[in-house]
């Protein structure tokens, strides 16, 4: 279904409390939703699962959203996070028998649910770099990498300070709380193999 009024407006009458423009929300933005968690397997009940924690982060939130025509945005990366939030606690599960012979589909899953969780704590701490930072970890990282020299005259760093500069942006990327939990997980697993 295509919606061309904006957002702003029933966001706006939802953070005052109307019924109707909340109504209208969650209709125009569920096929959103579960798009997302279709997208990440999780179909029926624990679909609704998250689909209602969405939208009590939606209500939560709605008086911080400063950019309405960003909600769909909002709402996929919040989906996301609900999602690998169901994924992670599923994960720390223990399987009844009858739940065994899907063994190779949840190694899958893991696999997939791991590459989700480092993609994100990678975002997040893009997000909380400096500028600078991101500029040169953006023109570092393209696809194709941009060459020194465009990247020493679009930023102003000479080309040979250019592979320094990389090294104190990971570094400040690697301090960030996303990519240190991260690493840390990773840091007690590697233990965890080696004690068993």
């Amino acid at each position: 279904m295509h919606h061309d009024s904006p957002v702003a407006p029933l966001l706006e009458s939802a953070a005052r409390g109307t019924e109707s423009a909340w109504q209208k929300i969650v209709e125009r933005y569920t096929p959103l939703v579960v798009s997302v968690c279709h997208g990440h397997g999780i179909r029926g009940p624990d679909a609704d699962d998250v689909g209602g924690s969405v939208w009590l982060r939606l209500v939560a939130n709605l008086a911080g959203i400063r950019e309405p025509e960003a909600l769909p945005g909002w709402l996929r990366t919040t989906t996301r996070h609900e999602c690998l939030t169901l994924l992670r606690h599923r994960s720390r599960q223990i399987p009844t028998d009858t739940e065994l012979g899907g063994a190779e589909t949840d190694s899958e899953l893991d696999t997939a649910l791991i590459g989700a969780e480092r993609r994100a704590a990678a975002r997040a701490a893009f997000a909380q770099l400096p500028e600078r930072d991101r500029q040169l970890l953006a023109m570092l990282f393209a696809d194709p990498p941009k060459p020194y020299r465009e990247i020493s005259v679009t930023l102003g760093i000479p080309v040979g300070a250019i592979g320094p500069t990389r090294a104190r942006c990971l570094a400040r990327a690697r301090r960030t709380p996303a990519i240190a939990a991260l690493l840390a997980d990773h840091h007690a697993s590697l233990i965890e193999q080696g004690a068993a």
